[in-house]
C-alpha cells in the first residue's frame, strides 16, 4: 500500500518488533504501578455491607464504658505543655486498669519527669508463648482536648483489657496492653516518643512478638457521600463515604495487616478497608505503629483515618460530643473477637 507521502522512507514505518517494544514500554509505565497498588491494597475477606444490626447488651455496655473513659480523659488538653491534665489522664487510666484487677506497670521515659507509658499484661498459659502488643497513645495534640485523637484509642485499650481479662493464665499469647505518652508533637517520631522507647525496650528482652495493634483516632463516622478523602493514589481505590474502619500499615507489615483485616471481617459486622503502603504515602506512618516498625516488629494502625475525614483533627473542637460511641463499640467488640480468636483459636470457632 502506498503512503500519502511517496518520499517517506520504509524504515520509518512501525514494524512488528517496534509495536511489541511500545507495548512493553506501556506495560512497564502503566501496568507495573497498577500491579503494585493492587498488591498493596489487596486484603482477604469482604467488608460488611448490610445494615448494622442493633447493639447487643454487651456492646451497649462497651459503648457506655467507652464514653465514660473518653469524657474523663479528654475534658481538656493533656500533654507535656499541660502536665497536670496529662497526669490526671494517666491516673484515670491506671485507676481503670487497677479496678479490672490488673497490676499496673509504669515505664517512665525520664527519671526526672512524671511522663510515663502505662502497661498491663495478660500472662499466657505457657511462659514461652509469643507476644501480641495492643496500644494507643493517651496524650493530646497542642490545645486540643483530644477526644477522638486519641482518647477513643485509649478507651479502646482500657475496654479490651476488661473484655479480655478472663484470658489471664489461659491465653495462648502473652498480651501486652499499653498506653503510650508523647506521641504528639514535638516528640512525634523522635527518641522521646513513648511508643519508640517502649518498642526498643521490648525488642531488647528477646520476646518473640507476632505484631502490634495500634488503636488511633477511632470514633468518627457518617453516611454522608464524599465525606472521606485520601492521599493519592489511594483515592482511586477506597470508598468516599466515611462509615468504615481502616487497617493500614507499612509494606513491611503487609502480611500482618492482611491477617488482621481477614480476622476482623470474619468476626465483626462493621465496614472495613485495609492495605499497606510505603512510608512516603501521607498518613501511613502517623502513629505508634511506626515505632514498632523501627525495631522490626510488624504493626497495623486501626483508625477512622483521622485527618482524612475528621474536621476537628488537632483542633480545640476535638471534644467528646463528636464521637460516635455506638460505632466505636462495634469496632472494639470486633477487635476483642479478633484477639480472643488468636489467643484461644479452638474456642473462637464456637463464638
Amino acid at each position: 500500500m502506498l503512503t500519502s507521502d511517496p518520499t517517506e522512507s520504509f524504515s520509518t514505518r512501525p514494524t512488528g518488533s517496534r509495536v511489541l517494544g511500545y507495548a512493553a514500554a506501556l506495560l512497564i509505565l502503566v501496568g507495573l504501578p497498577v500491579a503494585a497498588i493492587l498488591w498493596m491494597t489487596a486484603v482477604p475477606g469482604h467488608s460488611w455491607a448490610a445494615p448494622l444490626p442493633p447493639l447487643d447488651p454487651g456492646q451497649q455496655q462497651i459503648a457506655a464504658n467507652l464514653e465514660a473513659h473518653v469524657r474523663a480523659i479528654a475534658g481538656k488538653p493533656h500533654n507535656i505543655e499541660y502536665p497536670a491534665a496529662l497526669e490526671a489522664a494517666a491516673q484515670h487510666i491506671e485507676d481503670a486498669l487497677t479496678e479490672t484487677g490488673y497490676a499496673v506497670h509504669r515505664q517512665p521515659l525520664d527519671p526526672d519527669r512524671s511522663e510515663r507509658n502505662i502497661e498491663v499484661v495478660i500472662e499466657p498459659a505457657r511462659p514461652n508463648a509469643q507476644t501480641l502488643v495492643i496500644g494507643a497513645h493517651y496524650d493530646s495534640a497542642f490545645d486540643a482536648p483530644g477526644a477522638n485523637d486519641n482518647a477513643t484509642g485509649t478507651a479502646g485499650v482500657i475496654e479490651l483489657a476488661r473484655l479480655l481479662a478472663d484470658l489471664r493464665g489461659k491465653s495462648g499469647l502473652r498480651i501486652r496492653l499499653v498506653l503510650f505518652v508523647n506521641e504528639e508533637p514535638p516528640n512525634f517520631q523522635t527518641a522521646n516518643m513513648g511508643s519508640l522507647v517502649y518498642a526498643e525496650r521490648l525488642k531488647h528482652t528477646g520476646e518473640l512478638v507476632i505484631g502490634m495493634l495500634c488503636l488511633e483516632t477511632l470514633g468518627y463516622y457518617s453516611d454522608q457521600p464524599h465525606s472521606q478523602h485520601y492521599p493519592a493514589p489511594l483515592d482511586l481505590l477506597y470508598p468516599s463515604t466515611d462509615n468504615f474502619v481502616a487497617f493500614v500499615g507499612l509494606t513491611s507489615s503487609r502480611s500482618f495487616v492482611r491477617k488482621t483485616v481477614g480476622a476482623f471481617r470474619a468476626q465483626a459486622r462493621f465496614p472495613s478497608v485495609g492495605g499497606s503502603a510505603p512510608g512516603f504515602i501521607t498518613g501511613i506512618d502517623w502513629s505508634d505503629h511506626w515505632s514498632f516498625e523501627q525495631v522490626g516488629i510488624p504493626a497495623v494502625m486501626i483508625t477512622d483515618t483521622a485527618v482524612f475525614r475528621y474536621p476537628w483533627y488537632h483542633m480545640r473542637g476535638d471534644t467528646p460530643d463528636k464521637v460516635d460511641y455506638a460505632k466505636l463499640a462495634r469496632v472494639v467488640s470486633g477487635l476483642e473477637r479478633v484477639v480472643r480468636g488468636w489467643a484461644l483459636p479452638r474456642v473462637s470457632k464456637n463464638l
